[in-house]
């Protein structure tokens, strides 16, 4: 969805993926709460595993030979040339992490082309949290002049503890461009919470102001390796990414992940569901070696300083 004004926006038909706000639930405004329009699947890799761009192609051939044992399409047509994307993404947050303590994220993305950004940085303010209707009632929408984009997600992730199983986070999301932001001291917490409203309930200091969250700034490198089909109408880009320090070249983590977009509940067809499930299940076994089951992206930038938060995830 996207959305231009300060307050306001059109209603369009979204997606619940099973589960959806009563009709008479709205927000503040009498706006209906968002419906999820996403269903997202990640596994978190180790990143020592990525060393060079022909460690992305030896993952897509395990996706590839998983999919053909799951009855699940996936065609690399179009795919195997492209290159790897180079994104830079900076987590803000108080000296003592209270935003990620209270299951907000706050991150800056800039995309690069041969050295150099080539985008309006990106502002991504989300509220991630493991039970529906809490994260569904977070009013995410941003006290801006200009167009932003709600995105509602159900993310899969792996068990913390074992293979063959998966668990919810929801992701209850705003992006918006940094040039939309028109406040002199955007790292103070007074202007935070004027622009994105939801931060009042942590009642922090407004004089607070926000930084690098451990001093790092992650490079992140993307490429996009093949589409999957789940049959009835329900394809997905599928993509592996390794974060790394700027700087030392430090590898955190790596993810591969698939996205699901549907603009109604008829579209989330319980074969197709029941299939694209089935598939990230057994790819969880076939990549073993691969995984890193304890943590998410966010939560290795955090936890760098080996002081870890108390993270909703």
């Amino acid at each position: 969805m996207k959305h231009k004004g300060t307050r306001s926006r059109k209603t369009t038909a979204e997606t619940n993926s099973g589960k959806s706000p009563k009709r008479h639930q709205r927000y503040g405004d009498g706006h209906p709460l968002d419906r999820i329009q996403y269903l997202e699947c990640k596994l978190i890799l180790k990143g020592d595993r990525f060393t060079s761009e022909q460690n992305f192609d030896d993952f897509a051939r395990i996706v590839k030979q998983t999919a053909e044992r799951s009855d699940v399409g996936f065609s690399r047509k179009g795919f195997k040339n492209v290159r790897p994307q180079i994104r830079e993404v900076l987590f803000l947050d108080t000296a003592d992490f209270q935003l990620y303590n209270n299951a907000f994220i706050l991150r800056r993305r800039v995309v690069y082309e041969n050295g150099f950004a080539v985008s309006d940085p990106e502002i991504v303010f989300k509220f991630r949290h493991p039970d529906f209707k809490t994260a569904a009632e977070v009013d995410v929408r941003p006290r801006i002049f200009g167009d932003y984009r709600i995105k509602f997600k159900a993310e899969a992730l792996p068990l913390k503890d074992q293979v063959g199983g998966f668990r919810l986070l929801y992701s209850h999301n705003v992006q918006f461009p940094l040039s939309a932001v028109h406040e002199p001291n955007r790292n103070s917490m007074a202007a935070l919470v004027r622009i994105m409203p939801p931060l009042q309930r942590l009642k922090l200091p407004l004089t607070d102001k926000v930084a690098l969250v451990n001093h790092t700034a992650v490079e992140e490198v993307l490429k996009d390796i093949g589409m999957l089909d789940f049959g009835k109408g329900i394809t997905a880009k599928a993509n592996v990414a390794v974060w790394r320090t700027r700087g030392d070249q430090k590898q955190l983590v790596g993810e591969f992940a698939y996205q699901c977009r549907f603009k109604s509940a008829d579209e989330l067809h319980l074969a197709a569901r029941r299939r694209c499930e089935q598939f990230f299940v057994n790819l969880q076994y076939a990549a073993q070696e691969w995984l890193a089951l304890e943590t998410t992206k966010t939560g290795a930038v955090y936890r760098l300083q080996g002081n870890p938060p108390s993270a909703h995830e």
